[in-house]
């Protein structure tokens, strides 16, 4: 299903006075052939207005783009379920983060050694894989960053699956300059139960060393703000949630981890969720004093 997004600039005049002029603004719409006054009507909408006077609108394109989660546009809706696998694949020699170790594979039992051991025609492989906590597409629990937080084992299902999912399509809405995502870029949501994705389309870069360097996060009073909303969880298909070019400072791990909120790194396929009306699953396995794990990451979109 194409999805469709209007570009213009605009006036706002409120009934008691003052107004607001926007330039470049762009909003989500449900048909390609929508005319001004609907389109003012959605724009009013979208910014939670009262007492509009006159809305004057200039330099009306209509375009072929994916939405990005306009209030007032209702998503997309999907006439069957489908699923978007968000995780990487995890391999023998992956390099997920620079400068930590890659997954290691062998045999335990092979399967021509296994056909010793079990009737004919039957043989089975096992494998051993030694890997660091942090490998591919992860969750970080509470315990990752605080000795005395709660580790894989101790997590509650329900804040890991089929969680409303709230996706910021942010590759040309982030700072390049400044590379941090900021609390204003979040605030038109209702986050609250929700898992907060943030597609910065950085997945681009996963497997090189270019992951590593310039790449973009959230900033620590971002996180406060989604603490203070009632986020969930927190996604990124970045390398980290936090800045690694800052000496060590970790403030959306600490701030987010402290209140509760797991943060699951190193997403893919973002692009393919809907801002709004898709579901979110991310869980690890039951680990007893361990704080980061691989997840099998998707999202349900869809009845």
């Amino acid at each position: 299903m194409t999805e469709h997004r209007a570009h213009f600039d605009f006036d706002i005049r409120f009934a008691n006075g003052g107004g607001l002029t926007g330039t470049g603004f762009r909003l989500d719409v449900p048909a390609a052939d929508l005319d001004d006054d609907a389109l003012a009507r959605l724009l009013v909408r979208h910014l939670g207005l009262a007492l509009v006077a006159e809305v004057t609108l200039r330099d009306v394109r209509i375009v072929a783009e994916p939405h990005r989660g306009s209030r007032g546009v209702d998503a997309a809706s999907e006439r069957t379920r489908r699923i978007i696998d968000l995780s990487h694949p995890i391999h023998a020699g992956l390099v997920t983060h620079p400068g930590l170790p890659a997954p290691t594979i062998e045999p335990h039992l092979t399967r021509e050694d296994s056909r010793a051991r079990y009737a004919p025609g039957t043989e089975f492989a096992l494998d051993v894989i030694t890997m660091l906590g942090n490998t591919g597409t992860y969750l970080d629990s509470p315990y990752h960053r605080y000795a005395d937080g709660a580790d894989l084992a101790a997590l509650d299902l329900e804040t890991l699956v089929g969680l409303r999912a709230e996706v910021f399509h942010l590759e040309d809405a982030w700072d390049a300059a400044a590379r941090g995502i900021r609390a204003e870029t979040l605030a038109d949501r209702d986050v609250r139960g929700a898992a907060v994705l943030l597609h910065t389309g950085w997945e681009r870069w996963f497997g090189r060393e270019e992951y590593g360097r310039g790449a973009p996060f959230l900033t620590g009073e971002a996180a406060r703000f989604l603490v203070e909303q009632g986020a969930v969880l927190v996604g990124i298909d970045s390398v980290n949630i936090d800045d690694i070019e800052s000496g060590g400072e970790r403030p959306a791990h600490s701030g987010l981890l402290a209140a509760g909120v797991h943060v699951v790194e190193h997403l893919t396929r973002l692009g393919e969720v809907p801002a709004r009306g898709a579901r979110f699953t991310a869980a690890p396995p039951a680990v007893e004093g361990f704080g980061t794990f691989p997840v099998r990451a998707f999202a349900e979109v869809g009845a």
